[in-house]
């Protein structure tokens, strides 16, 4: 048995092997039984990753069907739904000052009955008096409605609630303050209707 000596390592011929190293030769028996081995292992690991697929993936086409019409159902309605909804606020907009206006109309037959008082009166108290009641009843119709008027006359003049149209010297004590009221301001509960025309003190 002869041993050759290759960088240092003696290298049996007959065996194939290194001395203490522990490596199979090819010779004798072919390496490529080895790959074959290994391709089969990795083929068979591949079998069982594809039979563990989700079970989503393997759904019957029947119920791939009965989701698809569950979906164009809920397309349907969703677009009944919308249309309505649009038609709803069109109502809504065009409709929706009645009950205000409804309110209002007593007010009117009450300033008609009073306008044709005064052609037939010459009682200037009793006119001014039936004005009075009428101006206060459109107030208590208004009030109802949660429209309220904006307090000016005497009050710090603010920019969110007051639309200075002038100003005026009016002493010291009445500076940056509401001295007059040319027009009443209103709200609707916190919103602003009509900012309140005032002349400032200065």
């Amino acid at each position: 048995m002869t041993k050759e000596k290759v960088y240092n390592q003696e290298i049996n011929e007959e065996t194939g092997f290194n001395d203490g190293a522990g490596y199979p030769s090819c010779e004798g028996e072919p390496c490529a039984n080895v790959a074959d081995e290994e391709h089969s292992e990795t083929a068979n690991v591949a079998d069982e990753a594809a039979e563990q697929k989700p079970a989503e993936e393997q759904k019957p086409a029947e119920e791939q069907i009965d989701w698809r019409d569950k979906y164009i159902r809920l397309q349907a309605e969703f677009d009944n739904f919308r249309k309505r909804t649009l038609r709803e606020k069109m109502e809504l907009v065009q409709t929706g000052g009645s009950d205000v206006l409804k309110a209002i109309l007593p007010v009117l037959d009450d300033m008609q009955r009073a306008t044709d008082a005064s052609e037939k009166s010459d009682d200037i108290a009793a006119l001014r008096e039936g004005e009075r009641l009428v101006v206060q009843k459109f107030i208590d119709t208004l009030r109802q409605k949660n429209v309220t008027e904006i307090e000016a006359l005497g009050e710090d003049f603010n920019e969110e609630l007051h639309e200075a149209v002038a100003r005026f010297a009016a002493g010291e004590d009445k500076r940056g303050k509401v001295i007059d009221v040319v027009q009443r301001g209103y709200r609707l509960g916190d919103k602003i209707l009509r900012f309140a025309k005032v002349v400032v003190g200065e």
